[in-house]
């Protein structure tokens, strides 16, 4: 990792900071002033708190200078998606249908768990509205764009989050996967993220969006996101839904996790997606290191259709939940996609949603058996690097919603099963290309080791330079700052 301090990791900081060699408050200003540098470019942010991030990191100092930090985090800048309640910020949702001068008294569970650990939160990061698409841009925020291009896209809804930590604007980064939200803007970004198994996050309130819904890190090493997961995934009482891993995740500092007699499933278009040659050359590469360490890799698709219509029925159901009861007014400020989709939504009946659920169900049970032969399965992330920004789709390509361009993300939201986005190299055109790994449900420790070994081995490489070429989508709306 770098020298600078915006750009260590978490238990880097945490060495120094038990050393003396710096402290929370010169790391908090240190991402603060790069937050100041940076973000009128890419808007990521839309919060920043910089008084009571800074007061947080005296408040971490104390505790260090006496031998009692709260955990591995305490003092580590961290950024929380706007989708998630965080107390004393607004929480809108990327809308201007919810009005930011309302009481804000109550931390999501993950939040809570961060704060109790001693984690410094810097600000919210931009989402999409209602985080209903795979690029970041709202009537709300503006447009966020891509670290390492700004005239591309940083993907989404998660693009914020995913923008602030490749620049450094912050170590740990909380995010948000319905369809795949946390791993498409990692992947577009060159980060790791991972969305944990349905329910080893505990959630409150749940999204309109149900069990498709996950919370989960986003991150520049594997490390940092298995000491996040290790803090968010305890219990809160508020979620009945939530389960606790079966094992501990964060794999330890020193721990050489070995890939030998893995048994990985490889798949490079699950059956039925079109890849880019140059992204699945980057897979391939990817793959074939496990290969070479012992892993046993098999060339097999799961063997399941497309599950795109049972996806879209459920999406667009939530999103009809999502605008009820909306106000003419207020459906005026709706991003109009939204409420094409919603009156699809609404068109459903309960029968046909029953069914979807049943056709969910059904792929549920065929990736558990899958998984009784298979301890992985690896896909490409995407099948396409980061195109054009201000566009839900690429241009020119025929395509009408972001689902078409991620087929490989949202089967895996309809299974529940843990997921994570693993940088794998660099298409010609310079942007990030990803492999995706997933296990079976409640095996995330597995995912994160896996990871961890190969990242060790091939190091993930942030963007060192800061492209400010102008975009069509024009500048986003400047953050609050509170």
């Amino acid at each position: 990792m770098s020298n600078a301090l915006h750009m260590m990791s978490a238990r880097e900081l945490a060495r120094g900071y038990g050393t003396r060699q710096f402290s929370p408050v010169e790391v908090t200003q240190a991402v603060l002033d790069r937050i100041g540098a940076l973000d009128k470019t890419y808007n990521a942010f839309c919060v920043i708190d910089g008084e009571s991030a800074l007061e947080a990191a005296r408040q971490s100092e104390r505790r260090w200078h006496v031998e009692a930090p709260l955990s591995l985090i305490d003092g580590v800048p961290t950024t929380v998606k706007d989708l998630i309640l965080v107390k004393g910020w607004p929480t809108r949702r990327g809308s201007r249908t919810i009005d930011a001068d309302q009481a804000w008294d109550v931390d999501g569970p993950p939040v809570a768990r961060l704060r109790e650990a001693g984690a410094v939160l810097i600000g919210k990061t931009t989402t999409p509205e209602f985080g209903w698409k795979g690029v970041t841009d709202s009537p709300l925020t503006g447009t966020t764009v891509n670290p390492w291009d700004t005239a591309r896209t940083p993907g989404g809804s998660s693009g914020g989050a995913a923008a602030a930590a490749a620049l450094g604007m912050g170590t740990l980064h909380l995010a948000t996967d319905g369809g795949g939200s946390i791993r498409m803007p990692a992947g577009f970004c060159g980060l790791f993220g991972h969305k944990p198994t349905f329910g080893a996050v505990p959630v409150h309130p749940h999204s309109p969006a149900g069990t498709l819904w996950h919370q989960g890190p986003i991150a520049r090493t594997v490390d940092d996101a298995c000491l996040m997961l290790d803090i968010i995934s305890l219990p809160d009482a508020r979620d009945w839904q939530a389960v606790p891993l079966a094992r501990p995740v964060a794999p330890n500092a020193a721990d050489d996790s070995s890939v030998e007699g893995l048994r990985i499933a490889y798949s490079r278009s699950l059956g039925y997606a079109r890849v880019d040659p140059q992204v699945t050359a980057q897979v391939d590469a990817a793959v074939h290191w496990f290969a070479d360490r012992g892993a046993v890799v098999v060339e097999e698709d799961p063997g399941f259709d497309d599950p795109i219509d049972v996806m879209v029925t459920l999406w667009t159901v939530a999103l009809a939940l999502a605008t009820d009861g909306l106000s003419p007014a207020q459906r005026e400020l709706v991003d109009p996609p939204i409420l094409e989709l919603a009156e699809r939504g609404k068109s459903v009946s309960a029968l046909a949603y029953r069914r979807a659920e049943q056709s969910r169900d059904a792929l549920g049970r065929h990736m558990r058996a899958f998984h009784e032969r298979y301890d992985l399965l690896m896909t490409p992330q995407l099948p396409l690097t980061a195109f054009e920004v201000g566009h839900e789709v690429p241009l020119g390509s025929g395509m009408t919603r972001w689902w078409e361009w991620s087929p490989f993300t949202y089967p895996f939201n309809l299974t529940q099963q843990p997921a994570a986005a693993l940088p794998c190299g660099f298409a010609s055109n310079g942007m990030p290309a990803a492999v995706q790994i997933v296990a079976r449900k409640f095996d995330d420790d597995r995912i994160l080791r896996t990871c961890r070994a190969y990242e060790r081995a091939n190091p993930f490489v942030m963007p060192t330079h800061v492209n400010a070429r102008s975009h069509e989508a024009g500048p986003g709306a400047a953050a609050l700052h509170v």
